[in-house]
This record gives structure tokens, sequence and C-alpha cells, in this order.
């Protein structure tokens, strides 16, 4: 992987640049549409190129469990296995065991949990993260990580961060060596240490001197306040070194996204856009709309009108509440396009307002119109 930066805006630390990866380059600031078990639902690869993503992200953890790695690899890659010749990121499974908090257990070795699915046993370690993600041939790949949860003491925010920097090590070890076997992805390193600056910055700089290709800022999204996300956010991204890509994981708004690429991130993904829009919240430039609601019953217009999406162009808000409240399966198919559309061209207006020098005043201005409040 190489990180080229094109424009670094004038009045803010965002900044456009291109990550050149094994199938095709994909220009940053970047969201990403999550498909957790190799689809991103409701949708089909023609869907997500027809939007204009060259980069979605699946979930090892999953993809472990089911199918498994073994299928995957017999299927000639997690490319073909699902269809899709663009580029995929995968994540370790860490804050998929980290959610699990009732199913695993944590150790220096490793992680040992019982399987969602059928209650199995399991014990991935950092090097089999590696070794399952080499096999599906991810572009990108995740370290495993140690998340603590909101509320954590010091004490156990430090556990988790000694232990992740430990299986950074490790997993360091394991990537070169399937990169010596002809793997050709690359490994992130997740900075961890909770809502503790000294252990972010501890944290932060052991990522930045490890050499992997790129950085994941951890352990945010965990249920804290949108004030304290910002302030870590903010003082992590600064401790990062400005020639690595910088990578968010699990925001997927539109107020979130603005100030991730305003503090310098370049990639950031969420499954809340196409899961919000199979329940019926879609995205306008004025905020979310519950196309359930009544007032939609007679309303012939689009769901956005100035959206450029085949979704607003074809069908208005009273067909799809129809659809909706009929439990029609089309319904989670066009208000997933709709919604995942809404926020690439957010993402692309970000992009053009970074090569004009002009990204605080389009952030202030898209903000001005939109409000997150929606009365269900």
């Amino acid at each position: 992987m190489r990180f080229e930066i094109i424009n670094n805006d004038s009045g803010t630390n965002a900044r456009n640049g291109i990550l050149h990866l094994p199938h095709g380059s994909v220009e940053t600031p970047v969201f990403m549409p999550v498909g957790t078990n190799g689809t991103v639902k409701a949708l089909t690869s023609d869907d997500i190129k027809e939007i204009g993503y060259n980069i979605i992200l699946s979930n090892t953890y999953h993809l472990y469990l089911r199918p498994g790695e073994e299928v995957i690899e017999k299927a000639g890659g997690l490319h073909k296995f699902i269809n899709w010749d663009k580029n995929i990121l995968t994540d370790s499974g860490g804050f998929q065991i980290f959610s699990l908090s009732a199913l695993r257990k944590i150790t220096n070795e490793g992680a040992s949990f019982s399987s969602h699915i059928d209650g199995s046993k399991h014990f991935l370690t950092p090097e089999k993260a590696v070794e399952i993600q080499s096999l599906l041939g991810s572009d990108i790949q995740m370290q495993l990580d140690y998340c603590s949860h909101w509320g954590a003491t010091n004490k156990e925010a430090e556990n988790a961060l000694n232990i992740t920097s430990d299986w950074l090590k490790r997993a360091k070890v394991k990537w070169e060596e399937a990169s010596n076997n002809g793997y050709k992805g690359s490994l992130f390193s997740i900075v961890q240490g909770n809502f503790f600056r000294d252990l972010r910055e501890r944290s932060a700089e052991i990522c930045s001197q490890s050499g992997t290709p790129g950085i994941a800022i951890g352990g945010l999204s965990v249920g804290e306040p949108a004030e304290q996300f910002y302030e870590t956010l903010a003082y992590t991204a600064a401790l990062l070194p400005q020639e690595k890509p910088r990578y968010v994981m699990g925001i997927g708004t539109p107020n979130y996204i603005l100030n991730a690429i305003e503090h310098g991130i370049d990639m950031f993904d969420c499954v809340l856009l196409t899961r919000e829009g199979r329940n019926g919240r879609v995205y306008t430039r004025n905020g979310p709309i519950a196309l359930k609601k009544a007032e939609n019953t007679l309303d012939f217009t689009p769901i956005d009108k100035e959206c450029g999406c085949k979704v607003c162009r074809e069908y208005s808000r009273a067909y799809l509440r129809h659809l909706f409240k009929s439990k029609e399966i089309l319904f989670s198919m066009l208000a997933s396009y709709h919604n995942l559309y809404f926020i690439n061209e957010l993402v692309k207006n970000s992009r053009n307002a970074i090569r004009e020098n002009r990204f605080k005043e389009y952030k202030k201005e898209f903000l001005s119109n939109y409000s997150e409040v929606l009365d269900e």
C-alpha cells in the first residue's frame, strides 16, 4: 500500500489523498460500506459500484464462524467468493469480541469466546487473526485489539492497552511472514487507551513506531457522549504521523464524519446507514426522516429533492412508505441504496471542498441546514 496526500485544507486539518491498494486506488477521505458477512445488506456488488464505492468492509469474526476461512480460501479468496473486484478492508473481530463480554475471556495470549451462532468454543490470537485475514485476501487488515468499555478505570484501560500493544508486535511478525509468502495486503495498528489522554499518547507512540502502513483510532463509539468522542478524536489524531492514513471505526452520520474529516481522518465505516435504511430512517439535506410516519402517505415528492440517486429520481415518499408498511423487501433495497448514496455524496463534496481550501465553510454550511433530531 502507498498513501499519497494530494491536498491539505488551509483552514483545518482536513486532507485529500489517494490510497494505492492491490485492487485499485481509493480517494480519501472515504466512507466504507459495511458488508459484515461478505455482503452489504440488501445491495448487490453492482449497486455498490454504481453508487461510486471502490472499497467495502467485511468482518473476520463473522466470516471465521460462517462460512469459515477454509470455504473462502477454496473459493479463491473473499473477492471471488462475494463477486467484488474492488478493495476490501477486514476488521480483526476485536470489537465483536468486546461486545460479547458475557461470552469471552481475554488473556495475554488471546481471546477465548463462545460463538453467538451455536455456542461452540473458539480461541483467537493476534497471529490467528492475521492468518485468517491473509487467507481472505484482505487489501487492508486490522490487528487484533482489546477495546475497553466506556467508564473503564485507568487500570482496566492500561491493561487493555498493554495487551493490544503486545498483540500488535505479534501481529506484525505474522503479517511480515505472510507478506514474504505472497500476501499483498497491508496491516493497520490500532490506538487504544480508552478516554485517558496519557494512555492515548502512549498508544499513539507505539503505533507510530510500529511501522504498520496505516493506523486506526480505536476505542471510540463505545457509549461515550458525543463531546467526549470529539475531544478524544481531536487530540488522538494530532498525535499520529502525517504521512500515514488514519482510520476511525464505527462512524456514519454526517456530523461525526465531518468532524472526523476536519481533524485529518481519512477513512471511516459504519453499519448505521443500511441498518437505519432497513428500519425506515432515510437521510436528507435537512436531516433524517422516518418514512413510516403518516405525513408521508400522500407525499409524492422524493426523499430529498436535491439528491441525484435513482431512488429519488424514480420513487416517491408515499410509495416508499407503502413498501415499508407492507414489509416489502424492495424497501430495504431502495432505502439502503439512498442512504449510501447520500453519505458518499457528502464525502465527495468534502473532498472537493478540501481541494478548494474551503472545507470549514462547507462543513458550516451543510450543518446549518442539517438536524439529527428525528421525531419518530
